[in-house]
């Protein structure tokens, strides 16, 4: 993985742009009309990280590479997006490319800024956004059902699975459940090749930015969060210090959902931070260096970064008996820092 990808989704006027704005600092439009923004703005943002900084100094290196988080500021839905209202089926395409989704809702009341639904409610807000995306989904659902009753009545075995499997989804989206909430069920999509073109909006992790102040979030919009096993931030996006200090707690709170870890290559040319899930064995991470250090790969040479950094250096520590020879069952931890080993 070579960066995480999360789409900014909600309704018109509920803060995305100016969120968008102080995550990038781009000068986009932001406006008090729905869709003011059109296509997806998309920004690049480094994944603030002091360790890069402290190994960089240590090795004397030329460039420092930190980890990045690609956002998109995508239009707001509307209620009846899935069937292309306001500009709904532009939006709901672009969230599908992107691994998480950060709903921004707006919690804080100001008559002079429009609100599409003429009041703020940020528990109904969230219901229309997730309604619109289960809506899309059954309609990407039933299309491959509709494929794959084919494939099973020509012959086809594994399509009888994968038939069961839509069809699980099929249910649950009936009934107004997102998939991602049943990890049994999302897992074995996720390890299922053949339908990892559905790209469903309803399996990506969800993090909910609540703009506003903590007095401005009812209860029971915190109740349903955790109901579904999201995770919520509460940011006062009309004030400068509190936007910008939500923008490292954002990120840091995406890698937290997404179970994601950083981990670091270091020297005199440049020291880079790496974006892995949590858990990933020493070659696949390997192979996010470079695709060849995953075929060839040997062993991984690690130490801890804030050991490396108490020994001066990768030959001190090596001196002290420090570093660690890993093979192919070790999973990368978050601050290791590498040298890998290939043929």
């Amino acid at each position: 993985m070579a960066k995480l990808s999360i789409g900014i989704v909600g309704l018109p006027n509920v803060g995305k742009s100016t969120l968008f704005k102080a995550l990038t600092r781009q000068d986009i439009t932001v406006a008090n009309y729905p869709f003011a923004t059109i296509d997806p703005n998309v920004g690049v943002v480094t994944v603030p990280d002091e360790r890069v900084d402290a190994l960089a100094a240590l090795s004397q290196s030329k460039k420092k590479i930190p980890a990045v988080v690609e956002f998109y500021d995508i239009a707001g839905l509307v209620k009846g997006a899935n069937k292309g209202e306001g500009l709904g089926n532009q939006f709901l395409s672009h969230i599908r490319e992107t691994q998480a989704v950060a709903i921004v809702l707006r919690a804080f009341a100001d008559p002079e800024i429009i609100h599409v639904e003429n009041s703020v409610d940020p528990v109904r807000d969230r219901e229309i956004i997730n309604t619109e995306l289960i809506l899309k989904d059954l309609e990407t659902v039933d299309k491959r059902l509709a494929r794959l009753e084919s494939e099973v009545r020509s012959g086809k075995k594994e399509a009888l699975a994968d038939k069961d499997l839509v069809t699980k989804l099929k249910v649950l989206l009936e009934k107004g459940t997102l998939p991602v909430t049943d990890a049994a069920l999302a897992e074995e999509v996720a390890l299922n090749e053949r339908l990892a073109d559905l790209n469903l909006l309803t399996l990506k992790r969800q993090l909910y930015l609540i703009n506003g102040t903590p007095d401005d979030v009812p209860q029971d919009l915190v109740d349903a969060i955790r109901a579904d096993g999201a995770d919520y931030l509460t940011v006062d996006l009309a004030d400068d210090a509190s936007a910008a200090a939500g923008v490292p707690a954002l990120i840091k709170k995406a890698y937290a959902v997404l179970d994601l870890a950083s981990f670091f290559t270091t020297g005199e040319d440049e020291t880079r931070a790496w974006t892995i899930v949590r858990g990933t064995k020493a070659p696949q991470a390997a192979g996010v260096i470079h695709t060849d250090f995953e075929k060839k790969f040997i062993r991984l040479e690690v130490i801890e970064c804030s050991k490396l950094l108490e020994a001066g250096g990768w030959s001190k520590a090596k001196q002290k008996g420090w570093l660690r020879l890993e093979g192919k069952e070790y999973e990368v931890k978050d601050g290791d820092v590498l040298e890998v080993r290939h043929g």
